[in-house]
């Protein structure tokens, strides 16, 4: 496994890089199923050790210092390769890969279905947890991908800027309220974030011309810059990582999202049906 490697990768390639001392497989699943079966030398990490949250506002991003021991304590350092995988299809080992990338590490990879597509197709599980060697790893805000609210409101209207919401329709839509105010910020165009899995092929990535066939009669094209926001940037990483691979180039998330935009009164907002 090098840093050359795709962002999203396959059960069999995985397996057969496993024993790469360059390689760390982290499993960001529940820990209960991580004990009870988890790749060979995966590393546990809680999904909560990767994000912030300053009530109401949850998901934000970690600060250097907190990111800089989470990497030391798994044994990080440069030249090392990550693949992160979850029991969920993707979200938050994108949003782990997302978090990597807005402190400059790009490169690192995803399991394409997470353990469903591992464990369901025979791969080897093992139940011993997983104790990493620690380093001393320094890490360095980038942004790149970030955009905050301060951000996205200076580029509303903004043609060459595209706002891609990944929550429910009734989230969407401002029926189903989770902060302050319910709605969408104003212009974004609708993709709820499951659409790109295939249930029929343990959650991975949907077919990849179909999806790009799908996104461009949206109007996600990849000349414009896309940014994904979801309730916090959990779902909108998985799109996120999803338009990457697709290779879209110009793309950014919003950390906080929908607990940020709403509840902060002084934002525009859209309701209902567009």
């Amino acid at each position: 496994m090098t840093a050359s490697a795709p962002l999203v990768i396959e059960p069999a390639e995985l397996e057969s890089g496993l024993g790469d001392p360059d390689l760390i497989v982290i499993d960001l699943c529940k820990v209960e199923i991580y004990q009870a079966g988890h790749i060979q030398g995966a590393i546990h990490l809680e999904y909560s050790d990767i994000v912030e949250a300053h009530p109401p506002i949850s998901g934000l991003l970690p600060d250097e210092a907190h990111m800089s021991a989470l990497l030391s304590a798994i044994g990080f350092a440069d030249g090392k390769h990550i693949v992160a995988y979850d029991d969920e299809g993707g979200g938050k080992a994108a949003r782990l890969l997302w978090t990597l990338a807005a402190y400059g590490l790009e490169g690192h990879s995803m399991l394409n279905g997470g353990l469903h597509a591992w464990a369901n197709e025979g791969h080897p599980l093992e139940a011993t947890p997983v104790k990493p060697v620690p380093t001393q790893y320094q890490a360095h805000y980038h942004g790149g991908v970030v955009a905050d609210r301060d951000y996205i409101a200076a580029r509303l209207g903004d043609e060459q800027v595209l706002i891609l919401d990944t929550r429910t329709q009734p989230e969407y839509h401002g029926h189903d309220v989770r902060a302050a105010r319910g709605g969408r910020i104003p212009g974004a165009l609708h993709f709820e974030w499951t659409r790109a899995m295939d249930r029929s092929r343990n959650l991975r990535i949907r077919e990849e011309d179909e999806l790009r066939r799908e996104l461009e009669a949206l109007g996600v094209t990849p000349d414009k810059e896309i940014i994904c926001y979801c309730q916090t940037h959990h779902r909108s990483a998985h799109t996120w990582a999803l338009l990457r691979h697709l290779g879209y180039t110009k793309v950014k998330g919003y950390p906080g999202a929908w607990s940020d935009w709403g509840n902060a009164s002084h934002l525009p907002l859209e309701h209902g049906p567009t």
